[in-house]
């Protein structure tokens, strides 16, 4: 909090000019405020125990120095405040603080939020309970390429909802395995990202790739950074 305190000259004018100031650092103290629930720090010994042998697997060739706790607010489909919790790569730990302020001011829903070491690193588990997370040393389904999680470099918002598909054999496959009706994506619903949401644009004016403008597959809950 600021404390400026008026001087000996023309009264009106000083005191206009410091009330004008004394409101500007209420204001800032109020913002700083209203920031309580956002943090980034560098990755706690208590929340890499909970990660280890999980989501930062045996072989992990990320080193640990490149990855960020951070905490955020957010709101779901009913206007119920949380408390999230992420890890990602340092390089997009600002831009995600960001991004989940603004969501956070809109009342933008995102159900949960919660490491995925809650559900043992498994990708799909974590998905099917339309869990928001990012970091997750693992291969891209079906693949041996590994996925930009496991740099921390991506991340899954509100994924039963907006559900990644693809063909594989010919036949359509959807994961999680229990968002089949979101695959529909004409249809609406309050976890649903579309292009031109409030969303969707500030990954985007972030700088990150969407996997709903994918050709070859559809992967809408993920977006991504190179």
């Amino acid at each position: 909090m600021c404390l400026l305190l008026p001087g000996n000259r023309n009264g009106t004018e000083e005191m206009k000019g410091f009330w004008t100031l004394l409101m500007g650092c209420m204001l800032a103290f109020c913002d700083i405020s209203a920031q309580e629930g956002f943090s980034c720090q560098a990755l706690p010994d208590a929340v890499f125990i909970r990660m280890q042998g999980r989501s930062y697997a045996e072989g992990c060739t990320t080193p640990l120095e490149d990855l960020r706790y951070l905490t955020v607010l957010h709101y779901n489909k009913d206007r119920e405040e949380q408390q999230g919790e992420l890890v990602c790569h340092k390089d997009i730990a600002d831009d995600l603080l960001d991004i989940f302020r603004e969501l956070h001011k809109a009342m933008y829903p995102i159900e949960r939020m919660v490491l995925v070491d809650e559900y043992g690193a498994d990708d799909e588990a974590s998905m099917r309970d339309n869990n928001t997370s990012a970091f997750n040393f693992r291969r891209i389904s079906g693949t041996k390429a590994l996925s930009r999680h496991s740099w921390g470099m991506a991340i899954d918002i509100n994924p039963r909802y907006n559900p990644c598909i693809r063909r594989r054999k010919g036949k359509q496959v959807v994961s999680p395995d229990n968002a089949a009706g979101y695959t529909d994506r004409s249809k609406k619903h309050p976890y649903k990202i579309e292009r031109g949401d409030l969303c969707h644009r500030l990954f985007k004016a972030h700088g990150f790739t969407w996997g709903g403008d994918w050709k070859n597959s559809k992967d809408y809950q993920h977006f991504e950074k190179k």
